[in-house]
């Protein structure tokens, strides 16, 4: 039986909930982190520290001091941040994204114990809560990524900067929209070999169950428009603002993905512990559906990629929807592990799972 207190899950009952996921033959799954409480997303260092940011004001450092993939040192980097979700690691230091602005901890791994206090470095974003929360990343230019998602479901607004992902200098300045029309992306990545930016983008909701999709997107220059909020998927107008732009000139997605599954994080596999043929293809987590009549999402997926083109969008995993439509953990974002496994974070569960592949 799986006991909740207030909407809780007891980290001990997780265990026997990983029974029920159903990965491909090899594949394994385990608990590298209990009790962190919503977790989000999740960046690793070179040396294997794992850093989480979290809805709750939290951010953590995760340790796994003996080498047997289970984090038994965790310590508390921040408390009390304006939903710090996202973390990077870069060159020693972690950034750290809140509503309305990135700040930065210096030196953090030497510092784990005693961190210091934060250096802010950009504190001129919008500080709405409806698709504050931020998803960082540092790109192959060695700039920040920082998306500035629609305050709305759906709407036109005079700041030029919602709907949009941001990017600027390492120090905050320079900071810039690099591409438009994107109404919530909370996963992105770069392509391993052509150093292009790939993201998911979440669908407007209140459109009936099966419309729009969500989007895997591709933006491999500045000033790409991906269409938002006038027009959704490859071809479904918006009943709102459909009419008041040329649809023609926008960037249609590479591929559909399942409609309302929220797609979220998402990773290039470069890793060398999986099959050769997961090499550089992408996982994506798919938090799930909120207000659709039968769920959907709840599961990690692949995307088979070749030619900047998508051959393949299969269910790598899946599990955290019963068969009562009741969901027990929601993935939110995707890491590599140096020996090449992958970290996914539970935000519902509270824990980070470790995938990895055994001959």
């Amino acid at each position: 039986m799986l006991f909740l207190i207030k909407g809780l899950i007891y980290a001990d009952e997780i265990e026997s909930r990983l029974k029920s996921i159903k990965l491909p033959k090899g594949f394994k799954i385990q608990i590298f982190a209990k009790n962190i409480e919503t977790a989000r997303e999740v960046s690793v260092s070179p040396s294997g520290t794992v850093f989480v940011g979290t809805k709750n004001g939290k951010v953590y450092a995760l340790k796994d001091t003996n080498d047997d993939y289970k984090a038994d040192k965790v310590y508390v980097i921040a408390d009390g941040l304006d939903m710090p979700v996202g973390v990077v690691f870069y060159n020693g230091d972690l950034y750290v994204s809140e509503i309305g602005r990135i700040i930065k901890f210096n030196d953090i791994e030497k510092k784990l114990g005693n961190p210091p206090s934060p250096i802010i470095i950009n504190d001129t974003f919008p500080k709405d809560k409806w698709h504050g929360w931020k998803f960082i990343k540092i790109g192959t230019d060695k700039k920040i990524y920082v998306p500035v998602g629609a305050p709305c479901n759906v709407c036109l607004k005079d700041d030029v900067r919602y709907a949009t992902i941001m990017r600027m200098n390492l120090d905050g300045t320079k900071l810039e929209i690099f591409a438009q029309g994107i109404r919530n992306t909370v996963g992105f990545d770069w392509h391993p070999l052509t150093g292009e930016l790939w993201f998911t983008d979440n669908g407007r909701d209140r459109m009936g169950d099966n419309i729009p999709p969500d989007e895997l997107n591709l933006a491999p220059k500045k000033g790409m428009h991906f269409g938002f909020p006038y027009i959704h998927g490859n071809n479904i107008l918006d009943p709102d603002f459909g009419k008041l732009k040329n649809i023609n000139k926008f960037v249609k997605p590479i591929i559909e993905l399942g409609p309302h599954v929220a797609a979220l994080g998402m990773r290039f596999y470069t890793g060398n512990m999986f099959p050769v043929e997961y090499k550089n293809q992408i996982f994506i987590a798919e938090h799930g559906s909120w207000n659709r009549t039968v769920p959907i999402g709840y599961r990690i997926t692949l995307v088979k990629v070749e030619n900047n083109k998508a051959l393949s969008y299969d269910i790598f995993a899946e599990g955290w929807l019963d068969k009562n439509g009741k969901a027990w953990g929601r993935p939110v974002d995707i890491e590599l592990l140096p020996d090449g496994s992958i970290l996914v974070s539970d935000d519902k569960a509270n824990v980070i799972y470790r995938i990895y592949y055994e001959n």
